[in-house]
């Protein structure tokens, strides 16, 4: 099995990054970077409660994996993602225990990560993505 870190991020999908971004804040989260990912068709805001991450998460365009999502499920929990020392390694162990996985191998993640989804079916019905090299990022954040 994968050594697991810690949890790396909570995501939450949302409609509008701006209106997302503004609530939290002024529930007394700080804002972090923003960043597109345009080959997964969103993009992310990252936010921090003390030293936990929060993603919120908006799609591009109605393409997009989140624009199903919320049309499905509309806004909230969207996933956990856990922080792992090598992608490439959990994405094998994991294999290795035939958890059923969306990544068959590490691709690039947000602010510099590598990562691999676990197929929700896999975990109880919660999309889990393994982050390796989120630790470093908490240097982005705005006080």
């Amino acid at each position: 099995m994968p050594a697991i870190l810690g949890v790396d991020h909570i995501a939450l999908a949302v409609e509008d990054l701006d209106q997302a971004t503004a609530l939290w804040k002024s529930m007394g989260l700080r804002i972090g970077a923003r960043e597109v990912v345009a080959d997964q068709g969103v993009q992310v805001q990252m936010m921090y409660a003390g030293k936990t991450r929060i993603e919120l998460v908006a799609p591009l365009d109605d393409t997009s994996p989140v624009a199903a999502f919320l049309a499905n499920r509309g806004p909230g929990l969207h996933h956990l993602a856990l922080a792992v020392d090598d992608c490439a390694a959990a994405v094998a162990d994991l294999q290795q225990s035939s958890i059923r996985l969306i990544d068959s191998e590490p691709r690039a993640g947000a602010h510099q990560t590598r990562i691999a989804f676990v197929h929700p079916k896999a975990t109880a019905g919660v999309l889990t993505e393994m982050v390796e090299g989120g630790e470093g990022f908490e240097q982005h954040h705005d006080h």
